[in-house]
């Protein structure tokens, strides 16, 4: 593996604003006041979208000390970690993603036009009258359903500087080539997206080169790295578990509306001597399997099950061990912390999860296995396993939030915006 450093390499993307879009001073701006920066996921599955958008957030205004952060979710917990983070947060009707990866109303009996037309009002209202300087999309470049096109026709007007955000890995590439001609992203990219940031390693995972995107897209990306999970703050709150305690094997399972069955494994796992088990089961996992975790951990003894919204990487920082599925943000923290981890990916709707651990694995950093092939036997004999894929830091590209804070910073003068 080769030594990781952070030298900092900026995009040359040929921007919407070039000759060609006469773009309009944006309603509320003048000169040098702070930087305004808006943030959009549409949260249909998971709290990912939502925690990496605050990630970024955080980063930005501790690097432009004045700047204001506004976050918009698909999802109620979102209030609740921008509230830790000390940022502000609109959060819109909830959807639901089907098993085959279609959308429906989350708690109305609503169809997914109806409920994508209202968050679309809701969402163009709030810019309209908070009008960033920079608006940063996750993964869906004209939003659930469209919903999106709207706000972004309106900041085509204005100074706004627009990015879409993408993780590292999407799906296979047959997947996403057949979707983003379906939804013609690269036509939306072109009109409405001066930047594409891909939050990834481009050693461990291109995927320019996998997804074969258009000369277009491609003028536009860069990789800033992957995204350190340690720099997360949190306000008025202390770490969960002491920081030398290293007696605690963690299982996450992202927001928890798949994740019952690893959690299950886990519960009904024996810990090694001198080991205790916690499962965090994230916020949708439904009450009554969360109550079978409950009962297995009793019968167990020594598995706790936190049922609650917590910080995730408060436990992740201490833990000795980590059993997770293989979503970017757990992921992620599990290299940013140099945490020993098996994963155990979410195979459907989206291959994203295994495709990521796959790579990973083939580096030497995680182990990785399928849903299918796991059991209490092999996790036992993995816990107890004294050699153990580990990742390090020098392996591997972290120095996302550092560069994404410096391209904002060199936006703030061309944006008439004050870094104090």
């Amino acid at each position: 593996m080769h030594l990781k450093t952070c030298v900092i390499e900026m995009p040359n993307p040929k921007l919407r604003s070039d000759p060609g879009h006469m773009p309009a001073i944006a309603k509320n701006v003048t000169p040098s006041r702070p930087l305004r920066i808006a943030f959009y996921s549409h949260d249909t599955m998971g709290m990912g979208h939502i925690r990496r958008n605050l990630l970024i957030a955080s980063a930005v205004v501790k690097s432009c000390k004045s700047a204001d952060a506004l976050l918009i979710a698909g999802t109620r917990e979102a209030a609740y970690f921008a509230t830790q983070a000390g940022l502000d947060c609109v959060t819109l009707p909830a959807l639901a993603k089907r098993s085959d990866g279609t959308y429906s109303a989350r708690n109305y009996d609503w169809t997914l036009e109806d409920t994508a037309r209202l968050r679309s009002c809701i969402i163009k209202a709030a810019m309209e009258e908070f009008a960033p300087d920079v608006f940063v999309v996750d993964k869906l470049p004209k939003g659930v359903a469209n919903e999106l096109v709207p706000t972004l026709e309106l900041l085509k007007t204005t100074n706004t500087r627009c990015v879409l955000g993408l993780r590292d890995v999407l799906d296979d590439p047959a997947t996403v080539a057949k979707e983003w001609l379906r939804d013609r992203n690269d036509d939306a990219i072109e009109s409405y997206f001066d930047e594409l940031w891909i939050y990834g390693d481009q050693t461990i995972y291109d995927c320019l080169k996998e997804y074969s995107f258009s000369n277009t897209v491609s003028s536009r990306a860069f990789f800033t790295g992957y995204l350190n999970q340690s720099t997360r703050h949190v306000l008025g709150e202390e770490p969960s578990i002491a920081s030398d305690d290293k007696s605690t094997i963690l299982c996450v399972v992202g927001g928890g509306q798949d994740g019952f069955e690893l959690a299950e494994t886990f519960a009904k796992t024996p810990m090694p001597n001198g080991k205790r088990g916690v499962v965090i089961t994230g916020p949708f996992m439904p009450k009554d399997l969360q109550l079978k975790l409950h009962q297995f951990a009793k019968q167990n003894g020594r598995i706790e099950i936190i049922d609650r919204l917590v910080e995730t990487d408060d436990y992740m920082r201490s833990a000795s061990r980590v059993v997770a599925m293989g979503g970017y943000n757990t992921v992620t923290s599990i290299l940013s912390f140099g945490k020993a981890s098996l994963i155990v990916p979410r195979m459907v709707p989206r291959q994203e999860q295994w495709i990521r651990a796959q790579r990973l694995a083939n580096l030497g950093m995680i182990t990785a296995v399928q849903p299918q092939s796991l059991n209490s036997q092999r996790l036992s004999a993995w816990l107890r396993s004294d050699c153990v894929p580990t990742p390090t830091s020098n392996c591997i590209d972290l120095c996302g939030l550092n560069r994404i804070s410096q391209r904002v910073g060199q936006w703030v003068n061309q944006l008439g915006c004050s870094l104090v």
